[in-house]
């Protein structure tokens, strides 16, 4: 039995609901609190033991800054005997044999703004729970297929906060094991055969966009084929549009005109019965293939029926899980890249800024992409100095976080503030970012 550390939490305080709920959200300066109150467990102790500053551990003791690095995380489970499963980590290796059982993705919801908070891609495979599969039944039925895509909607969150470098191994798992079930299994009926061959274009877009976002464009592109013909055998609309949609969000960088034919494509899929997030989507991304090939026109109208679909949208109406992110704020940040790539900074930075106001800043990968379109847009208006300080907010949130996107975006626009490198806030900035 390994030996306690003075710093380590009584079970009665573990199982705390106050506890419980600083632990799950990351919030370790509430931890702290609640160790020296209710354990007598001092700052200067959990200090030494965590290898922390007391003077750091006194400011997040007052709610200013968190705990942002994977490393810290397992340094201060660790230090305070907080079980893994706590603080969304694999049992630690102190747990021994009676380590509690690993988590069940299929079960209640996890909060989707703190799930593996500062999981990084050196310790992703530490910090991921338990991605285990039961062995599927003998028979497969319609509510195994439910409880598939009940995992795959709570995995999709890890998208939330984490890049395609983090993730893409892990949806690309999930594809695997579905297309084993789908080949190997025994079906209780047809109609339980094509949800779960739906459920599988569903995994393999969401894996091409963890290839895309890594840098696996290759993979990426191969994936959302693989979706289109899945979603096409399901009989799928939505989900036929969607990959269509994808296709042409890949095509962009080579081939722009066929980009936005196969974003034309996608649309042509809506009719009455599509959900409004996904009409959304779908015009979304014509709207974006359309300002990247220069088409003012076409873009515009695209938005417009992305805007319509959301405002029109019945009151209740279903949405499937993959496309439910779409709402009003991102329309909004959709409307001010399009208008920055069209080059038309006036329609471009209200947008932006009124979206981002709204936007958390625990989408730190999105976040940061979204800035540097801002950055770009106050440059074209000849904003020099809100350039350099949007960029800069977007170099904070990009650092660590495993996606190429952010770096791609906001290289240009430091190469575009190079000719104004006398200003100091435009030298800072440029200096931070210097090899």
């Amino acid at each position: 039995m390994s030996v306690q550390p003075p710093t380590a939490l009584p079970r009665d305080l573990l199982n705390d609901d106050a506890m419980q709920q600083a632990l799950s959200s990351h919030d370790f300066g509430a931890v702290f609190r609640l160790a020296r109150k209710r354990a007598g467990i001092s700052y200067s102790r959990i200090a030494a033991e965590c290898d922390i500053k007391p003077e750091r551990v006194g400011t997040l003791a007052r709610g200013q800054g968190r705990i942002s690095t994977f490393g810290k995380i397992v340094q201060i489970a660790d230090a305070l005997r907080v079980p893994g499963h706590m603080v969304g980590l694999a049992p630690r290796p102190w747990e021994a044999d009676h380590a509690p059982a690993p988590q069940d993705l299929t079960g209640p919801p996890m909060h989707r703004r703190t799930v593996l908070q500062v999981a990084t891609a050196s310790g992703l495979a530490a910090a991921l729970p338990a991605l285990q599969h039961a062995a599927p039944p003998t028979r497969i039925t319609t509510s195994y297929v439910d409880r598939l895509r009940e995992r795959t909607a709570r995995l999709r969150r890890l998208d939330d906060i984490l890049g395609g470098g983090d993730t893409y191994r892990v949806y690309l798992a999930e594809v695997q094991r579905t297309k084993a079930v789908l080949h190997r299994g025994s079906f209780t009926g047809e109609g339980v055969r094509l949800r779960l061959t739906a459920l599988l274009a569903e995994q393999a877009q969401q894996a091409g966009w963890a290839a895309f976002d890594g840098g696996r464009g290759r993979e990426a592109a191969s994936l959302y084929e693989e979706s289109r013909a899945y979603a096409q055998e399901a009989g799928d609309t939505d989900l036929y549009g969607n990959s269509l949609a994808f296709l042409a969000y890949g095509t962009l960088a080579r081939d722009r005109r066929t980009a936005v034919a196969i974003a034309q494509e996608s649309c042509a899929t809506v009719t009455d019965a599509t959900p409004a997030s996904v009409r959304a989507l779908l015009y979304e991304r014509l709207a974006w293939a359309s300002a990247v090939d220069g088409q003012p026109a076409r873009t515009e109208a695209a938005l417009a029926s992305a805007q319509e679909a959301l405002e029109t949208a019945p009151d209740g109406e279903p949405q499937p899980d993959w496309s439910v992110w779409v709402d009003r704020t991102e329309l909004g940040i959709m409307t001010g890249r399009c208008w920055t790539e069209l080059s038309r900074p006036l329609r471009a930075v209200p947008a932006l800024k009124d979206a981002l106001g709204r936007y958390p800043d625990e989408y730190a990968r999105d976040k940061a992409l979204y800035l540097s379109w801002l950055a770009e847009a106050y440059l074209t208006a000849g904003e020099v100095e809100e350039a350099a300080t949007t960029t800069n907010r977007a170099l904070d949130l990009a650092t660590g976080v495993a996606s190429i996107r952010p770096m791609q975006r906001i290289t240009p626009v430091l190469e575009s503030l190079h000719p104004y490198g006398q200003l100091p806030s435009v030298r800072a900035v440029l200096e931070r970012a210097a090899p």
